[in-house]
């Protein structure tokens, strides 16, 4: 999986003043958990920019300026109610040995059988939830729609699953095929024309 690095500062104050200060100098207060201690740190908001406004899912690398550097995943963040500024953010912390829970988005492939028939692909489900090690995981999960006719509908456990597993109970629809106004007319059309050749046949 891709990684983005954050450059942040340790934080000497986690007090409401300090970070109402932090903010007005466009840094977004942060922290990372998970490891054996809670580190307090901040860093300028547009640094999460590539991390935050994005369907795609990265780990993060935390490098402070004090020379530490940590290995997480964005597990949190907070957005002001009007401005939609970024107000606080929590991270936990990566380890090469210790499985980790993700969201991963889902990449839809292929050109399904029953949408070039006139039905309509429904997505259920635009990221899945996973858990593997770090080294596990995926940038995407492909889901192959090829086959899918009018009607049919794409379970997770037809999705490969090699190297980590689904949070998810086996019966989750990924996406369907539904049926259009188009479809039908096509469906009769179909009936129609074998009508025609068993007539003939006849």
């Amino acid at each position: 999986m891709k990684s983005i690095t954050i450059n942040g500062s340790l934080r000497e104050s986690v007090g409401r003043k300090s970070t109402k200060a932090l903010r007005n100098a466009d840094q977004v207060p942060c922290v990372l958990y998970g490891g054996d201690k809670t580190v307090h740190f901040s860093a300028a908001e547009l640094a999460f920019s590539k991390l935050v406004y994005t369907p795609n899912a990265h780990t993060v690398v935390i490098s402070l300026a004090s020379g530490e550097s940590f290995n997480a995943i964005l597990q949190d963040i907070q957005f002001h109610p009007v401005t939609d500024r970024i107000l606080h953010v929590d991270f936990y912390q990566l380890f090469d040995d210790k499985e980790i829970t993700m969201d991963i988005p889902v990449a839809f492939t292929g050109n399904s059988r029953g949408v070039r028939a006139g039905g309509v692909l429904r997505k259920n489900k635009r990221s899945l939830r996973i858990k593997a090690l770090p080294g596990n995981l995926p940038d995407f999960i492909e889901a192959d729609i090829s086959e899918l006719k009018i009607g049919n509908k794409l379970y997770i456990t037809a999705l490969e699953s090699e190297g980590y597993k689904f949070m998810h109970p086996e019966n989750t629809v990924v996406c369907l095929v539904k049926r259009s106004r188009t479809s039908v007319a096509d469906d009769a059309d179909d009936e129609e024309e074998g009508e025609e050749e068993t007539a003939a046949a006849e």
